[in-house]
């Protein structure tokens, strides 16, 4: 079934993602040539299937460490799972195809929880991540074969499941005579170092801190639940920054660790800003924001002064994800990084709003080819694996048949 996909010249692929944000479903329909860093798109259609507010409302309540039940847990599996196979089956109407002429859906899922760090268990020291949308859902009602699961094999070679984008990057990015970071900023922040020439394993990428995590949070409280983000950052701009609060919050001790390393929401999450706003009860909700906007910029750039600038010249930062719609945040970048070109995605071939779900089209691709989808380098993985767990589609069973 995998070689029959794998030996056309041109795969049409679905990509589905739902960022730690919760905010909706990012769908892509791309045509993928060739692999790897040698890979070429043809962005059909793309489209954000937004969540009601009651739909986020139960994400948020199932994601963390100690949040949901498993009763509620699995119906969200379930439900979440006909929520993608419905945004697959829209973008193929968007793109004006056949849903049994694509070959591949690459879905991520929805982290309820992520845990990098390795736990000691009777016998065994183990970590592990949870993203939810039942895949077998996911392939009966559209009839295609769905790829997903993707960081758990990176996790079982030793690596933290994250960054995954860190490939995309380098095959969408990479120059023969420019360094470049891209720079993503979900609700997590992650950076991709690529210096000029380089091979894949001299690429650098690892999660900075949080990215729009606790602004949205903020929003969230200050709101009570009717608004789910600072749209255009306009509480933000109208704060200012309280240096105290800033300084609470740059005691992280995330902050601290050497890449590789990545973030599990929870570390900025809800239950983090609370315990942190005890202590500031009348500072204003727009300066909140405003600090809130300041610790990602400041988290953002230090990482990157400390773990990219040391040994190689870059020029330029490619931005992606909600943050590039954030004009308070991309005036903190290029004020704290006056010396490299602060773009964004939107400036090349794959548009901001749809570089997520490209991803994991991008990354279902290689896995029907056979090829490693992760960068040791940036998860610290012990070697090179293929992600993914497959679904077969209906049409994988007839070829069988």
């Amino acid at each position: 079934m995998l070689n029959t996909i794998a030996a056309k010249d041109e795969r049409l692929v679905i990509g589905l993602m739902s960022g730690t944000s919760a905010d909706g479903i990012d769908a892509a329909l791309v045509g993928i040539q060739g692999q790897g860093a040698d890979s070429s798109f043809s962005l059909m259609a793309s489209d954000t299937l937004r969540f009601s507010p009651g739909v986020r409302a139960r994400i948020l309540q199932c994601q963390g460490a100690r949040a949901g039940d498993a009763g509620e847990i699995t119906l969200l599996h379930a439900y979440l799972g006909e929520l993608f196979a419905h945004a697959a089956l829209h973008i193929c109407k968007k793109g004006g195809v056949n849903p049994l002429s694509v070959d591949l859906i690459g879905s991520h899922g929805q982290t309820l929880y992520h845990m990098p760090t390795s736990v000691p268990m009777p016998g065994f020291s183990v970590r592990g991540t949870l993203q939810v949308g039942n895949p077998a859902i996911i392939a009966e009602r559209t009839g295609i074969t769905v790829v997903s699961d993707f960081r758990s094999r990176d996790m079982a070679a030793g690596g933290q499941g994250a960054p995954l984008v860190a490939y995309l990057d380098y095959a969408l990015y990479r120059h023969h005579a420019r360094s470049r970071i891209a720079l993503n900023i979900g609700g997590i922040a992650n950076v991709t170092a690529i210096p000029a020439d380089a091979k894949l394993s001299q690429v650098t990428a690892f999660d900075t801190g949080p990215g729009n995590s606790l602004m949205d949070a903020a929003v969230s409280h200050f709101t009570q639940g009717a608004q789910g983000l600072d749209r255009n950052g306009t509480m933000a701009a109208s704060g200012a920054a309280n240096p105290a609060l800033l300084a609470r919050l740059l005691e992280h001790p995330f902050l601290k660790k050497a890449p590789p390393k990545s973030a599990e929401k929870g570390e900025f999450g809800p239950a983090f800003l609370k315990a942190v706003l005890q202590d500031f009860p009348s500072l204003q909700p727009a300066d909140v924001l405003a600090t809130l906007a300041a610790f990602t910029v400041q988290t953002i750039t230090t990482a990157i002064l400390e773990h990219c600038l040391q040994d190689i010249r870059y020029e330029e930062i490619i931005v992606s994800g909600g943050g590039a719609e954030n004009p308070v945040l991309m005036a903190g970048l290029r004020k704290a990084l006056p010396k490299l070109a602060v773009t964004t995605a939107d400036d090349y071939s794959i548009p901001n709003k749809a570089k997520e779900a490209v991803l994991m089209a991008f990354l279902a691709n290689e896995t029907a080819r056979g090829s490693a989808g992760n960068v040791p380098s940036a998860t610290g993985a012990r070697r090179p694996v293929v992600l993914g767990s497959i679904t077969p589609g209906i049409q994988a069973w007839d070829h069988e048949l």
